[in-house]
């Protein structure tokens, strides 16, 4: 699932009149980086969640076959949130775990590895991780030396539970998760996936942490966007084919 429902508020004027999901970056629509980056990675069959300007980004992506991949839709008459919007698809996802990504994010991610790292590790979510220096200011997710999550925004397991020193990364908008976790969520309601997941991990749910290291950027204020569009005439990161 890619999330595009956001109204893009901080990169206004440019989203007066255009979704975030389709300011172009190198030439093409943010959101279509994320989808062939899922389609070089074996993912075919995709939904978004539409809100702000929807229709729009629906006008350029149409059922996805311009791209040999089935693109299908989830509109939200009134925002959702990130967790509200994964509800409301939820009948999308069957019983089986799901990738979601950001539509505002721009990154160089080994998927395949990440769904390896998932199956493996056994948890009933795997959030990509970044170190960063501001990692608090973002949000810390704090995992222990087996990629355990154990707090998020200082949520979570208790310092009881504890076995050795903790890491403090920044979740970078990708994640894979069960939908088990959607199960008991209100619907048509507006609530944080984030609150989903301190709660798992409150009751002890093993939920890890998978740290990307390579390209990654939200395109959030105008400084990074212009910033995104210069890595990308110096080939720091490059559209996939």
């Amino acid at each position: 699932m890619i999330l595009a429902a956001g109204l893009g508020t901080r990169l206004r004027p440019l989203t007066n009149t255009i979704p975030k999901p389709l300011l172009p970056v190198g030439g093409t629509p943010l959101i279509i980086w994320n989808l062939l980056m899922l389609r070089a990675s074996g993912i075919r069959d995709v939904i978004i969640n539409l809100h702000y300007l929807g229709h729009l980004i629906e006008e350029v992506i149409g059922d996805g076959s311009g791209w040999d991949m089935q693109v299908r839709y989830s509109r939200e008459p009134t925002l959702l949130g990130t967790g509200g919007g994964l509800k409301a698809a939820e009948w999308f996802f069957g019983q089986h775990p799901f990738l979601v990504i950001n539509g505002d994010t721009l990154i160089d991610l080994d998927v395949k590895t990440l769904v390896e790292f998932h199956q493996t590790h056994g948890g009933l979510a795997t959030l990509v991780l970044r170190d960063d220096p501001q990692a608090a200011q973002w949000g810390a997710v704090e995992s222990d030396a087996q990629n355990r999550i154990i707090r998020i925004n200082g949520r979570g397991m208790s310092n009881a539970e504890l076995t050795g020193p903790l890491s403090e990364r920044m979740f970078a908008g990708v994640h894979i998760l069960h939908p088990s976790i959607l199960h008991d969520a209100p619907a048509d309601r507006s609530f944080s996936i984030i609150d989903s997941y301190t709660n798992e991990l409150a009751e002890g749910t093993k939920l890890f942490g998978f740290l990307h290291d390579g390209y990654w950027s939200d395109i959030g204020t105008m400084a990074r966007y212009a910033q995104a569009q210069a890595d990308v005439e110096a080939g720091v990161i490059a559209l996939k084919t």
